[in-house]
């Protein structure tokens, strides 16, 4: 069946590879396909669950491509593409008809293949591949309407802030290679020996941490708030957030191997879940307070990591992934539909629109961790793990469970309050303008469609459905699931606890929201009461809509605690995380590399210049030796040449020829006397032949 496994995968990809070459020219139909894309996806993802294919694929030399489906990858499966099947069609319902559909729907479900590659993935090779592609696709849907500065910059800041986690996924990948991993198999961490070990984990830590939006990562997801909603939905539930979460739970033998990594990894963990409850509660915009509580949220998971709880930690992701979801959908419909984000300006969204306000209202319930929610149910197996470990991280835990309540009685108040009057209504008209516009580019009065509340109902079920893993036949049959039948579940008496914890706490919260919103109607109504009666009312009202429509999401974000005391606006701006990373990491870095610039102007490219201008002095004054010295010597070696050719030519020639010409009269002469004696006469031959004997005779007897 690994047909299907590489299926599952490869449709997604494949699917939005095609709609984004085809650009806009696919438009009309990038909708249906990414839909019949997702669809098909959740049947190969339901083949995969229940076969468990594995396969491998040659990569590098003696390093294969491994995916393989088990207990804990069959859960993110289903839960990944369950999740993308539902956001994608309320997006084909949601997204406006002038919108790049096809580039929208491309990269969302490239965005989704990537997360399937990661929760299969056997190897850090594979993984580190998927963890690249899930990052540059967030950016490129964060920042999807980039157009518009603002939303550029925090795709940016999201990008940058995961981007420094990341490299601690290459720091592991180096260090398993180094310590000799099988394959650098994630199976072979918690085998490798000594400091690479350490190394290995240590980076891995370091990554989930900083893709989870764990603390001190977690105000690069306040940015993430600046693209489309249904990206906000997949974002924070069943993909990239979760991602982290989701590595730390897979590696979990090798950070209980080091003794270290396992109790920094929970209190990480349980500090995010306890600060970032307190900043989803200092929040006033309903997109940041969501935001700040999948932080939260995700906590729970990074905190079963660490403790060693697989079962918690795994219903923990599906029930969350279900609940945000449907929260963030909800949310942006209301945007669409109100053009408001911000919780005045939504006040009384859920009686204008009862079917999203019971979804939403669901959704709420499931984050508040009350019975017989799924995150009720998960939160309980995480706890119960803990309080093995640790009393005080139980005990933070709980507090944590609490701060969720609370968070979430804000956000039911808020949407189910009377609507103030018109004049008191910030969001009105406000969020259409600038940054904080809806997808369609302003408010719809039509309302939201059916094919929009149709998986938000989807959704709503399974946010509250999955609590029946609260049972314990259910409970049984999930640890054996996931293979682990020996971790602690929790009493009757734990359970009872949570429950009763989050319910004081939603019902205490609900209470003082309820009066403060019943004392903020009471002061709209004198207010307007005052303006109708002054006429004053709407030059003011315009005035402040238009300063509110300019402000950007980190505005938006300041804005959760401006008015309320020092602590308010220190949870509201996100603990101030960005501004100490500005301040700690930010600042000095650019000033390092401004001195570096300056080194490297004024020594090294000033060297350099020195240098050549040097060399063009030396060059051209060696060009001027060559013209005077030795071109001129080499002139004047040409015209001696040539005068002593000319010598040579007007003397020596000459007595040559004298000396041929006396060589040749001497010849001719010569053969003259020679032919004198040749007459012909024979008895001059013979007198010659006796005078030549007598001469011989002669000299011989002189001779002798």
């Amino acid at each position: 069946m690994s047909a299907a496994l590489w299926a599952l995968v490869a449709l997604p990809a494949l699917t939005g590879a095609v709609l984004l070459v085809a650009g806009r020219r696919a438009d009309a139909v990038a909708a249906p396909c990414a839909v019949a894309s997702a669809a098909a996806g959740v049947a190969l993802g339901v083949v995969a669950a229940v076969t468990r294919p594995a396969a491998t694929a040659p990569a590098l030399a003696g390093i294969p491509a491994g995916l393989a489906v088990d207990g804990l990858s069959a859960v993110m499966v289903l839960t990944v593409t369950a999740v993308f099947l539902a956001v994608v069609v309320f997006s084909a319902g949601e997204l406006g008809a002038g919108e790049a559909r096809a580039r929208f729907f491309g990269f969302m479900s490239l965005f989704a293949a990537a997360m399937l590659v990661t929760v299969t993935a056997t190897g850090l090779l594979v993984l580190l591949a998927a963890w690249e592609v899930m990052g540059a696709v967030s950016y490129a849907l964060i920042g999807f309407w980039w157009h518009e500065s603002g939303r550029v910059d925090s795709a940016r800041a999201a990008l940058l802030t995961t981007r420094a986690g990341d490299l601690g996924l290459y720091l592991a990948a180096g260090a398993a290679l180094a310590g000799g991993a099988g394959a650098l198999e994630l199976s072979g961490l918690a085998g490798l020996e000594g400091v690479w070990r350490d190394a290995a984990v240590a980076g891995v830590v370091l990554a989930a941490l900083g893709k989870s939006a764990q603390l001190p990562f977690s105000f690069w997801l306040s940015h993430a708030m600046a693209g489309p909603g249904p990206v906000s939905a997949l974002l924070h539930s069943a993909t990239m957030v979760a991602a982290g979460g989701y590595l730390l739970v897979r590696v979990e033998p090798a950070l209980a191997a080091t003794g270290w990594a396992g109790p920094l990894v929970a209190w990480a963990g349980v500090a995010t879940a306890v600060l970032l409850g307190v900043v989803a509660l200092a929040q006033t915009d309903l997109k940041q307070l969501l935001a700040a509580s999948t932080c939260a949220q995700i906590g729970f998971i990074v905190l079963a990591a660490g403790a060693g709880g697989v079962a918690g930690a795994s219903l923990q992701f599906a029930a969350h992934a279900a609940a945000k979801s449907l929260l963030f959908l909800c949310a942006g419909a209301w945007l669409v539909a109100l053009g408001a984000r911000d919780l005045e300006g939504l006040r009384g969204a859920g009686r204008r629109h009862p079917v999203v306000g019971a979804a939403f209202t669901a959704g709420a319930l499931a984050v508040a961790g009350v019975p017989p929610t799924g995150i009720w149910a998960a939160k309980d197996a995480v706890l119960a793990v803990v309080l093995e470990d640790s009393p005080a991280l139980y005990a933070m835990g709980l507090v944590a469970a609490a701060l969720a309540a609370a968070y979430a009685a804000k956000a039911l108040v808020a949407v189910w309050a009377p609507p103030l009057p018109r004049s008191r209504r910030r969001g009105d008209g406000r969020e259409a303008e600038g940054h904080d516009r809806g997808p369609a580019g302003g408010p719809r009065s039509a309302g939201v469609p059916l094919s929009v509340r149709a998986p938000l109902l989807a959704l709503a079920v399974a946010a509250v459905g999955l609590g029946v893993f609260a049972l314990p036949t259910w409970e049984h049959w999930w640890r054996t699931l996931l293979n682990v039948s020996g971790e602690p579940g929790p009493t009757g008496g734990e359970m009872a606890v949570s429950a009763l914890v989050s319910v004081v706490a939603l019902a205490g919260a609900g209470l003082v929201y309820s009066r403060a919103s019943a004392s903020a109607e009471a002061r709209a109504g004198a207010e307007a009461g005052t303006e109708a009666e002054t006429g004053a009312g709407t030059g003011a009202e315009a005035g402040t809509g238009a300063e509110a429509g300019a402000r950007s999401f980190q505005g938006a974000r300041a804005a959760g605690g401006s008015g309320a005391r020092p602590l308010g606006r220190w949870a509201g701006d996100w603990l101030g995380l960005e501004r100490l990373v500005r301040i700690g990491v930010i600042r000095p870095t650019m000033a390092l590399a401004r001195g570096l610039a300056a080194f490297d102007d004024r020594v090294i490219a000033g060297g350099v210049r020195a240098g050549a201008d040097l060399g063009l002095r030396t060059a051209r004054g060696l060009a001027v030796s060559d013209d005077r010295a030795v071109a001129g010597g080499v002139r004047s070696g040409a015209h001696l040449g040539l005068a002593a050719a000319g010598a040579v030519r007007d003397h020596v020639e000459t007595a040559a020829d004298h000396s041929v010409g006396a060589v040749a009269s001497a010849a001719r002469t010569a053969a003259a006397w020679a032919l004198r004696p040749q007459t012909g006469l024979l008895h001059q031959y013979y007198a010659q032949a006796v005078v030549a004997i007598l001469v011989l005779a002669t000299v011989f007897v002189l001779m002798r």
